[in-house]
């Protein structure tokens, strides 16, 4: 069982924004803030978000260097993943592998792959299986 993940982050207030909406839409719950940070759970795991150093700040982050690539979650149905696909471009947060959007990671494998703050990516997978659209 994964504990949790620590993430540090370039600017915590808008990785807040964009990580408060998305966890508590999943089911998480706010678990810890602190001036440096913020933590939301679920069930046992928690997601922790901590604002970079100064020092640390002019490496950047780049999901293919070596390290966290993404991070992907499980959504129920196929609707949900469109609802948050939606809610994405409402946003302005960008879609990955648009062209092949829904099915970026096969066909029988529904999901979005978006890019959120630091351009880290996020995925949300439909556990609902394969059904013709």
């Amino acid at each position: 069982m994964l504990h949790h993940v620590e993430i540090n982050v370039s600017n915590l207030e808008e990785a807040r924004l964009f990580w408060d909406e998305l966890l508590l839409g999943l089911g998480y719950s706010l678990y810890s803030e602190w001036g440096a940070g913020v933590s939301w759970m679920y069930e046992e795991t928690y997601l922790v978000f901590v604002q970079t150093e100064a020092r640390f700040l002019e490496a950047g982050y780049h999901r293919g260097h070596t390290g966290l690539n993404h991070l992907a979650f499980h959504v129920e149905r196929r609707a949900d993943v469109d609802w948050w696909t939606a809610k994405f471009r409402e946003q302005g947060i960008p879609i990955l592998y648009e062209d092949r959007h829904p099915f970026a990671g096969g066909p029988n494998y529904y999901a979005v792959f978006a890019e959120g703050p630091d351009r880290m990516k996020v995925e949300l997978v439909a556990k609902e299986k394969d059904q013709k659209i």
